[in-house]
């Protein structure tokens, strides 16, 4: 019986192989999805993994982007029934399959989306492995989709890459007065994620880099400052130190209502504030909910804070 069956798998592959060698894209496809169930049903994992990323860069190659697409997704279902651990190995395949999918392939989200829910197993991470983020941050940076960039730059640890990104992103399509609405967002988005040391790396980064941004500190952008004086006192757990900087700096913060959000979020998290009682807020009070529910399955576990003593006196530098 086995031996049938090896003998069928054999013509299979001998008709993949006469299919690609005549460019019937569309036949070697078919007979990509015949080998998928035959292997699957045997188990036989690790050869159908080769035989799937081997078989979707082929067809990539070719600009048969549906049917490539198609194949890396089930390379993905593999990952998953099979139970595979996450791995720098399978981050580079992906990555790599990924850099050679059409952008314009409706199939691609689907395989960016399976590829970060497999990432999350045997992990912390409930929105995706921060190193699979940072990869595919990298290659949305390349194809200059910033919006992409930072949609994973923010689940990653790469606060330096992030930072290059936006100096990038603000010398190409900001207004000279953005320059510290640019880092902001990154920061408080990072702290909102508890993820303190990606926002001092990319804080410290940007500042460092951005050619129109004078030394300091102190910085001739309150923000600048407001930031740096924030990211120095997150760790005290001091609240009255924490309003009163927010009050010094209130008029800078009122430049983006989103600011406000943000700084709630972070006051309940490492200030020990009360979570508000939900409202009525809109579309673009939903919007941001949406953003915080996100951050809420990221962190939800962690339930300590670190609340030295340290305490520094804030002063108005500006």
């Amino acid at each position: 019986m086995a031996s049938r069956y090896n003998h069928g798998v054999q013509r299979v592959l001998a008709k993949l192989e006469a299919s690609i060698n005549s460019e019937n894209y569309y036949e070697a496809h078919q007979m990509y999805r015949t080998l998928y169930f035959r292997y699957l049903g045997q188990k036989k994992y690790s050869e159908l993994l080769e035989l799937l990323y081997n078989g979707a860069t082929l067809l990539l190659q070719h600009e048969q982007h549906a049917s490539g697409a198609d194949l890396g997704i089930l390379f993905i279902n593999v990952l998953i029934q099979s139970g595979t651990e996450p791995s720098q190995i399978y981050f580079e395949k992906i990555t790599n399959l990924l850099c050679i999918m059409s952008s314009s392939s409706p199939e691609r989200d689907i395989f960016v989306q399976s590829a970060l829910r497999w990432s999350t197993k045997g992990t912390e991470y409930k929105t995706g492995h921060p190193d699979l983020h940072q990869k595919i941050a990298q290659v949305f940076w390349r194809e200059k989709n910033y919006v992409m960039a930072r949609q994973h730059f923010i689940h990653s640890k790469d606060g330096s890459g992030y930072a290059a990104m936006l100096v990038e992103l603000h010398e190409q399509r900001g207004y000279t007065n953005e320059i510290d609405l640019f880092i902001a967002q990154a920061v408080l988005q990072y702290l909102c994620l508890q993820n303190k040391a990606a926002a001092e790396e990319v804080f410290n980064s940007y500042t460092l880099q951005h050619p129109k941004i004078k030394r300091g500190p102190p910085y001739l952008l309150p923000l600048l400052n407001f930031l740096f004086f924030l990211l120095k006192i997150i760790d005290s757990g001091k609240l009255t130190v924490f309003t009163v900087l927010c009050e010094q700096y209130q008029i800078s913060l009122n430049r983006d209502p989103c600011y406000r959000q943000y700084l709630d979020k972070i006051g309940q998290l490492f200030f020990n504030i009360p979570s508000p009682r939900p409202r009525n807020q809109g579309l673009f009070g939903s919007l941001l909910q949406s953003f915080f529910n996100g951050l809420e399955d990221e962190d939800s576990d962690d339930e300590q804070r670190n609340t030295a003593s340290t305490s520094h006196t804030i002063q108005e530098l500006d």
